[in-house]
């Protein structure tokens, strides 16, 4: 385990991006209201922030990280589900990993949720996409290391 005692407690910030990819049929499923999309959305976010909670169980070496928010933002695409985290930290450290495991587990909610009416949904392009704070500052990936479905139309 990395030894963060000589960093500053500092405000962190991290947003991770990810989509659950389904064919056209099932998004058409999805938006004209054939599967309950309340409910699969609704239980996926609360999986997303439970993962954030759990991260540093599920990540050999993860320090635990002190959280003071957590935003899990879900939307049907024509791609499939968009789906985005940011977390929120004063610590030593970033919650980059809690933000992409709360993409990974609202991802893998919605997969499981999704294999009624399709097996073929698969989670893609999970990325961290920008962080504040600590010692190296601000970043954000470049517009260009983006996927197409990242984009607002």
């Amino acid at each position: 385990m990395v030894d963060v005692a000589d960093k500053r407690v500092t405000t962190r910030e991290a947003t991770a991006i990810g989509l659950v990819s389904v064919p056209p049929h099932t998004v058409a499923r999805l938006r004209n209201g054939e599967v309950d999309t309340t409910e699969m959305l609704a239980t996926a976010r609360v999986a997303g922030i439970c993962g954030v909670k759990k991260t540093s169980e599920l990540i050999p070496l993860a320090h635990v990280v002190n959280i003071h928010g957590a935003d899990v933002e879900l939307e049907i695409t024509d791609e499939g589900i968009l789906m985005q985290a940011s977390v929120r930290a004063n610590d030593l450290i970033g919650p980059e990993m809690e933000a992409l495991t709360a993409v990974t587990v609202a991802g893998l909610t919605l997969v499981d949720m999704l294999k009624s009416i399709d097996r073929s949904a698969a989670m893609r392009d999970l990325m961290v996409v920008a962080k504040s704070g600590g010692r190296t500052g601000s970043w954000r990936r470049d517009l260009n290391d983006l996927p197409n479905w990242a984009f607002d139309d």
